[in-house]
């Protein structure tokens, strides 16, 4: 199964302030501020919602084809991704911008300040998926992930122009999105996904209800967190696959990212969608364990053990024989 992934590619900058911002702020002086706050910690992590996802698909033994843009900057970012199994090749490398990047500083009640800047990704809306196609041999699906919002838009009518199936993964781009561009995003998804407050927010942006939605998807995927995934499809009954236990919550970033990759990973063996469910659930509950979205290690024994554990020994046993890790 050929999969493009489209989306954001990203480096997170993550800062701590060891006090309290709002200790910071002078009453009445609000609509003047000029603030430095120097911080003794400072993580850089690789992200971006489509470089997560490819990651994770490299992960689990595919040749996932990462489709973005970038900046000269990207190089190392680049090698880390290829040697987890990831094509790069269609990944567009701006001349004038740096590659995304998100920068926080969390002070000690965590509270959050934040800037994302663009950057290469607004280049995205220039890539063509025929030329991805022609050089991987044609593609079966093609995700749309969080991006430049007139990327989103342009991959999706191309998907429905030259028929490749597409998942529509609007995610956080739906509160900046208009309603018109978010139906273009859904109408003929073989894949939606939402997570609970992305359901609403899709409800209210398109104006549809959600058997309107159904009779424009193959199939809706939505995530409950820890009360696990629902997936409906028209004329179905609905599946529910309860969430996988966590040790200990970690770090919360990316587990969506890695659900879905452990999804499209059990949709590429041709796994039943209550078993491909069960797949990306139990990925999820493995980068919710770790520190950063792209930092964790894969065992097929762990892995398979955590699927028996959740969902019984069928379930570990039809899953295990098609890991590669």
């Amino acid at each position: 199964m050929r999969i493009a992934v489209t989306g954001s590619i990203a480096t997170d900058h993550l800062m701590v302030f060891p006090g309290k911002f709002s200790e910071q702020l002078v009453e009445g002086q609000l609509d003047k501020v000029s603030l430095s706050f120097l911080v003794d910690q400072l993580d850089i992590r690789r992200g971006g919602v489509a470089a997560n996802i490819a990651f994770s698909l490299g992960a689990l033994g595919m040749s996932p084809i990462l489709v973005g843009a970038v900046g000269a900057d990207f190089d190392d970012y680049r090698s880390w991704l290829e040697r987890h199994g990831v094509d790069t090749k269609s990944v567009h490398v701006s001349e004038t911008r740096h590659t995304s990047r998100f920068l926080c500083t969390t002070d000690e009640a965590q509270n959050q300040i934040a800037s994302f800047y663009a950057g290469a990704m607004t280049e995205a809306r220039d890539i063509e998926l025929r030329t991805v196609a022609d050089r991987a041999g044609g593609l079966d699906l093609v995700v749309i992930a969080p991006n430049d919002p007139d990327a989103m838009v342009r991959h999706t009518e191309e998907c429905r122009q030259r028929g490749f199936p597409f998942a529509a993964d609007p995610s956080q781009q739906l509160a900046r999105m208009g309603g018109a561009d978010v139906r273009l995003l859904v109408d003929g998804a073989a894949y939606l996904f939402t997570n609970e407050y992305e359901t609403s927010l899709l409800l209210r942006s398109t104006g549809w209800t959600e058997g309107e939605v159904m009779d424009r998807v193959g199939c809706w995927v939505k995530t409950h967190g820890a009360d696990g995934v629902r997936i409906s499809a028209k004329d179905q009954e609905t599946i529910e696959v309860a969430a996988v236990p966590v040790r200990e919550e970690v770090d919360p970033t990316g587990i969506g990212d890695a659900f879905r990759a452990g999804f499209l990973w059990g949709l590429h063996w041709k796994l039943s969608p209550e078993r491909a469910t069960q797949a990306g659930c139990t990925l999820a509950a493995i980068v919710l364990e770790t520190v950063g979205t792209q930092e964790y290690q894969l065992n097929r024994a762990d892995f398979s053990d955590r699927v028996a554990r959740a969902y019984g020994n069928d379930a570990a046993a039809e899953i295990e024989s098609k890991l590669r890790v």
